[in-house]
């Protein structure tokens, strides 16, 4: 689910850029590889780099009972909500470090004219399976998350490269289950009591 979702979000991102700048390349890759042998195919790119994963507390208790049929009650572990937290980086230099901040900018423009996204409302192209079971069910949203200067520092210092432009989002509600049955047990249709009332 981690990568449909954020295939769906690449898709749809780089269509809407596409609109007011045909020549913009939106990527999936790991940022901190910029500065390595590995990082050629990054220049003059859109970076979405995932940075951080964390379990969304709040839907930690559901339970784990399900009732598909009339007769039987299904035990599967509830599925795990998480929160991803995404590096949009724009790869520009020199004289085309104002085409980074012009690219930066539409991320945001996009990202606030469209937060909500889901399979069934997405209009991308063929290169995501919208018919995939994992990503029949996909819905998710995405907020601005705003580092302060010292955090800045951490997260650059720890991709091991020089700052970029770039925004921090946080992808909320990703659902991965593997919807494993544990057991299933018949329901329980009438309690008997062997209680004797004394006087």
């Amino acid at each position: 689910m981690i990568d449909n979702a954020l295939l769906l979000l690449r898709e749809e991102l780089q269509s809407y850029i596409r609109n007011h700048d045909a020549s913009v390349n939106v990527v999936i890759d790991n940022v901190s590889l910029l500065e390595t042998a590995n990082g050629e195919g990054l220049a003059n790119s859109v970076i979405i780099t995932l940075v951080n994963v964390e379990e969304e507390s709040t839907l930690k208790n559901q339970p784990s009972i399900k009732r598909p049929y009339a007769d039987t009650a299904t035990y599967v572990n509830p599925p795990v909500y998480l929160n991803l937290y995404l590096l949009f980086t724009c790869n520009y230099f020199g004289t085309n470090y104002i085409l980074a901040l012009r690219r930066l900018a539409f991320i945001i423009q996009f990202l606030q004219s469209k937060n909500s996204f889901s399979s069934s409302s997405s209009v991308v192209g063929e290169s995501v399976d919208l018919q995939n079971d994992g990503i029949i069910n996909l819905k998710f949203t995405l907020e601005l998350y705003s580092l302060t200067f010292e955090q800045i520092n951490h997260l650059w210092g720890s991709l091991g490269g020089r700052q970029l432009p770039f925004a921090m989002y946080k992808l909320r509600l990703v659902a991965i289950t593997e919807r494993a049955v544990l057991r299933e047990v018949p329901l329980i249709e009438e309690i008997e009591t062997n209680l004797v009332v004394k006087r």
